[in-house]
């Protein structure tokens, strides 16, 4: 078989844009020639103005996307390569870029474990082919060199990480593709790389060898026990890439809403208690993190990321620090513009022409950790006190973010945003066995805003949410705490689904409004483009209503193993406006499988998980009888395809409440009917076994009754419902009018009813159907106080 047309495009351009090199690879890609172009402009190969690309260039040691290049033949092409600034032999400064051209297929994915091994190791990992080009990273390779394995794959480790340590282990590769042993390397890769390199031959089932393994030791510990080395490699540290692309996040999600420019600055060990107790004598060496200006890179000169910054006592920062706490400056005050004029550190102030400055401190769990820097240019107002809020908000989830870094997990891609955007713990309820999962994106490009939640309603129902949200990672994490908030409030009141929907997409769109005021360049504000699939399962009577705003509709597995996909009416993302959402409803039989997914709401794959769900229970032999076996089961379907975006997943299992765990009596609608339903909740409670509830209960029920009769309208009905441990009393009419609880004055005769029931329920609320209400207690009769308690304290 023929083997794909492979091979490397390389140039070098020195420091005043004119190329000084070119490669065969470069020839056969663009059709150049090397002596028509060796001496000219790099510039003239652009299809775009070079403008950008300089600007975008500036300060920086190494760079990764997509550029857009001519052919010689006039065909425009879009080519993803690396460029890196070097020393050449000569001892002139140069950019080498590199891009690598294949017709290679992506290799298959395999076992779903043994992917997310290779994903998930502690220890940085890469795949090679024979002729020495990358195929696979994992995520501690990605972050360690701080590039995604898409701006890698194709290309030799010569080119990702030019210098003797991978050259050495180039060769290593070499001696174990033909030897078929494992080979050592000794050099350092990179600053977050341990001495020691590993090159495993990897073999197929006939033992020949296909591809080989690198694997690199993760960084020594400082055997003195002293502060970490300044390339992040000491105890604790885990990798400077890590925390880079946390701070940098923040950058993306504060400018240009919150500030026209900023910067993050970093102490290399957390300052303990959270810095406080006056200032610190000398100097606070940092290390900056993050620099970002609108428009992009304006006002960005000075200190690069990755170096150090060295702050006076009396500065800005070293003051934030020190009482950490939020302040904010004028920079034409005498001090201020003193230090912006003198330190280098502060070159970007000058550059962009802040006159409002605000300075706000990292803290995490264990300290300080660094300080973030928002300024505002004179085309916009002041820092306010909101403003000071929001900076607040945006550092402490950008500080979770970074402290996880430290603590040597790949913070983007884990705890402290997936934590806020799956439900944890799930809470308890009776309707539902559920379970979750999450698929991470092929792209390694950090999480997505996919979330869930499990509500759990009145009358033994539970509410289920999935949804998508516009952004990526402090950005997603921030819009999902505000709609996640409003979702659970609005079901609080017991909405129906498209009602709920139509509520929350008016929410966002006044969240957009104010944004947009503050900010006219705010992106995706107040969560504009969001999707949301809203759901509500009743157990009594098996039904499940649902409405969604441009989510993907939930797949639905029947015991028998049909699977169908829910025919839900797409309504619009939220906050774009259109027509009104609308809710279905269908019966589910008990054992029925609801599988709600997220996967980007520009690339929704129901139709990958409805045919990973058919294809499973299509099977003979019927698997699967455990939920999480059917997760792993359906991932395992996804594995070999994974998207670009991480896929989210939640399953449900339905449960019935049978009739011998529900009593309904239709009441006559006369005051003599109170006694009557006192007798009904006896006989049923001691059926039941809960004779200890039945007191409490009948003044519950008592009171209730007496409201429905007295101000509502027949009919009028009783439930009584056993979910689990707990009781749940009922009583509907046809009445619309809600009730409320209000004092009594010492001589009332009337007034005590709904307070007795507040007092005696561990909750209680009104549900409004499409005709009449419902008002409704619950109880948990083995935790429940002596009723004589609960009377005196009336």
């Amino acid at each position: 078989m023929e083997r794909p047309a492979t091979y490397t495009a390389t140039a070098t351009i020195d420091e005043r844009g004119t190329l000084t090199g070119w490669s065969d690879g470069a020839r056969r890609l663009l059709g150049y020639d090397a002596p028509a172009v060796v001496g000219r402009p790099a510039a003239a190969l652009l299809a775009t103005d070079a403008t950008g690309a300089r600007r975008t260039l500036a300060g920086r040691g190494r760079w990764h996307g997509t550029v857009p290049l001519r052919h010689q033949d006039g065909r425009r092409l879009e080519l993803d390569v690396l460029a890196h600034r070097r020393t050449s032999p000569a001892g002139r400064t140069e950019w080498l870029v590199v891009s690598a051209v294949t017709s290679r297929p992506q290799p298959p994915r395999g076992d779903p474990l043994e992917e997310w091994t290779f994903l998930q190791s502690p220890f940085p990992l890469a795949v090679f082919d024979p002729d020495l080009r990358l195929l696979r990273a994992n995520r501690r390779l990605e972050h360690a060199l701080a590039l995604p394995e898409a701006a890698m794959r194709g290309l030799r480790l010569t080119h990702i990480v030019p210098g003797a340590a991978s050259e050495e282990a180039e060769r290593s590769m070499r001696a174990a593709l033909e030897s078929g042993r494992p080979q050592e390397a000794h050099g350092r890769l990179g600053p977050d790389f341990g001495r020691t390199a590993v090159l495993t031959p990897l073999k197929d089932a006939d033992g020949r060898v296909r591809a080989v393994c690198l694997s690199v030791s993760r960084p020594a510990p400082d055997a003195a026990g002293g502060p970490p080395p300044a390339d992040g490699t000491g105890p604790g540290a885990a990798t400077a890439a890590d925390q880079v692309l946390a701070a940098q996040e923040l950058g993306k999600v504060t400018v240009p809403r919150l500030a026209d420019v900023m910067a993050v600055d970093l102490l290399d060990r957390p300052r303990p208690g959270g810095g406080a107790g006056g200032p610190q004598p000398g100097q606070v060496v940092l290390r900056r993190a993050a620099l970002r200006a609108v428009p992009d890179g304006e006002g960005t000169r000075g200190t690069c990321v990755g170096e150090a910054v060295v702050c006076p006592a009396g500065s800005p920062p070293a003051r934030c620090l020190a009482t950490a706490r939020p302040l904010l400056y004028d920079t034409a005050e005498p001090g201020i513009a003193e230090w912006a004029a003198l330190d280098p550190c502060a070159g970007w102030l000058r550059a962009s022409d802040t006159r409002s400055l605000l300075a706000v401190p990292l803290v995490g769990a264990g300290g300080t950790l660094g300080v973030a820097l928002f300024g505002r240019t004179r085309r916009r107002e002041r820092f306010g006190p909101e403003d000071v809020r929001l900076a607040e908000e945006f550092t402490a989830k950008a500080a979770a973010c970074i402290e996880q870094a430290r603590a040597g997990a790949p913070a983007p891609d884990t705890a402290p945003l997936r934590h806020g955007l799956l439900p944890h713990p799930l809470p308890d309820q009776a309707a539902l066995e559920i379970t979750t999962r999450c698929l991470p994106a092929a792209s390694g490009t950090g999480p997505g805003g996919d979330w869930f939640d499990v509500i759990p309603l009145s009358g033994a129902r539970v509410a289920l949410v999935a949804g998508d949200a516009a952004g990526r990672g402090i950005r997603a994490s921030a819009t999902v705490d505000r709609l996640r908030t409003a979702v659970r409030t609005l079901a609080d009141v017991d909405l129906p689904a498209d009602e709920l929907l139509a509520h929350l997409d008016d929410l966002v769109l006044r969240l957009a409004a104010d944004e947009s005021s503050a900010d006219p360049a705010t992106e995706t504000a107040g969560g504009i483009g969001t999707t949301c699939l809203y759901a509500v399962y009743d157990p009594v009577s098996r039904r499940c209503a649902a409405a969604r705003a441009g989510h993907p509709p939930p797949a639905v597995v029947t015991p028998d193993g049909a699977v169908r996909v829910l025919d839900v009416p797409a309504g619009p993302p939220l906050g774009l406006g259109g027509p009104p959402f609308e809710a279905v409803e269908t019966e589910l039989p008990e054992g029925s499988l609801l599988a709600l997914y997220a996967n980007g709401p520009a690339e929704p794959h129901g139709r990958d998980v409805g045919r990973a769900l058919d294809g499973m229970y299509g099977a003979p032999d019927r698997p699967a009888p455990s939920l999480d076996s059917v997760c792993d089961r359906v991932l395992t379907e996804l594995a070999g395809h994974r998207p670009d975006d991480q896929l989210s997943l939640l399953l449900a299992r339905t449960r019935v409440l049978h009739e011998d765990r529900v009593a309904c009596w239709e009441l006559d609608h006369e005051p003599t009917v109170v006694s009557l339903a006192r007798r009904y909740v006896e006989e049923q409670l001691s059926a039941w076994g809960l004779q200890e509830a039945v007191f409490t209960t009948e003044l519950i029920v008592s009171e209730l009754v007496t409201n429905a009769i007295r101000y509502g309208r027949p009919p009028v009905r009783l439930r009584l419902l056993r979910p689990g441990s707990g009781l749940i009393c009922e009583v509907y009419d046809a009445s619309g009018s809600t009730p409320h609880m209000r004092r009594a004055r010492i001589f009332d005769e009337g007034g005590r009813g709904l307070l007795l029931v507040a007092q005696l329920a561990e909750r209680w609320g009104t549900r409004h159907e499409r005709t009449g209400k419902t008002v409704w207690a619950e109880q948990n009769p083995a935790e429940q106080a002596p009723v004589e308690q609960t009377l005196a304290a009336l």
